[in-house]
């Protein structure tokens, strides 16, 4: 049967916080009865966003990720609440029960996303469970989904077999893919936050006058092969992005055919690396 899936582009959420405004005036002080018990009116609410910032300088990238329940296929809070604590829909969406899961603290824990929160006053865990009070009625997407000024979220229900073309013709990403959960919300451009990226800014001296190089080419090697190509901008800026993490050294080489050819070395360790201003000149080597 067909399942609800999320897809967030990273790249087109700018931090607004609509999503999680949205979440929680949803369900802050309503009571859902079968889907969720009035939300805490303190505290992280179950739609959050979290920051990266890459690079230095002028080439700093800041990306954010809205985060929520994975509604996850093998999910470990299922395991755990599997007295019917929590239970896992046909349609692919994950609900605490808000009778079931009373007391059930451990619930918080089990989740290794860090999505299932914890309700102190009503001692209830409680998680974001894709409105599906308002899908069960004839809502064609959670609020979050509609409330996303940039469109960066899309709420689609597809086969397994159909969803998994997306992901592959999309390269669609989930967070952390190595523990196995099998999680229904993907991202687009998740690099952003995972990945880093070397970049750098190319000048030539025309007339006496140091500018910006338009068009130069530059090729990313490693261990002597080319791995990724770029031309610079009117502002003589290069970028190479979604290189993981502590992949270790890199050449730069910057050619132009009237200035020249230049290297640099970068090496990616933990953090983006943004090279110091690359002069060509026609006695570049």
């Amino acid at each position: 049967m067909n399942k609800w899936n999320l897809i967030i582009d990273v790249a087109g959420c700018e931090n607004c916080n609509n999503c999680v405004l949205a979440a929680k005036d949803e369900l802050v002080g309503n009571d859902f009865p079968g889907y969720s018990a009035p939300h805490a009116t303190q505290g992280r609410g179950v739609i959050h966003i979290e920051r990266t910032v890459r690079g230095a300088a002028h080439m700093v990238d800041a990306a954010y990720v809205p985060k929520m329940c994975n509604h996850c296929d093998d999910a470990p809070c299922v395991k755990a609440g599997a007295d019917g604590a929590v239970k896992k829909r046909d349609d692919g969406i994950v609900i605490i029960d808000p009778i079931k899961a009373q007391g059930r603290r451990d619930l918080v824990d089990a989740c290794p996303y860090g999505a299932i929160v914890w309700n102190e006053p009503l001692q209830l865990p409680q998680s974001w469970f894709f409105d599906a009070h308002l899908l069960d009625t004839g809502a064609a997407a959670p609020r979050c989904v509609g409330v996303c000024p940039t469109q960066a979220m899309e709420a689609v229900k597809l086969s397994d077999d159909a969803m998994a073309q997306r992901v592959k013709a999309e390269g669609l990403r989930t967070l952390a893919p190595e523990i196995g959960t099998k999680p229904r919300v993907y991202y687009k451009n998740l690099h952003r936050s995972d990945h880093c990226f070397i970049a750098g800014s190319v000048t030539a001296t025309v007339d006496g006058r140091v500018e910006c190089l338009d068009g130069a080419e530059v090729a990313l090697l490693r261990a002597g092969a080319k791995v990724a190509g770029a031309v610079t901008d009117a502002f003589g800026d290069f970028k190479f992005d979604a290189l993981p993490r502590h992949s270790g050294s890199y050449l730069v080489r910057i050619s132009h055919p009237d200035h020249g050819v230049t290297t640099r070395s970068a090496s990616i360790e933990a953090s983006s690396v943004v090279l110091d201003d690359l002069p060509l000149s026609a006695t570049s080597a």
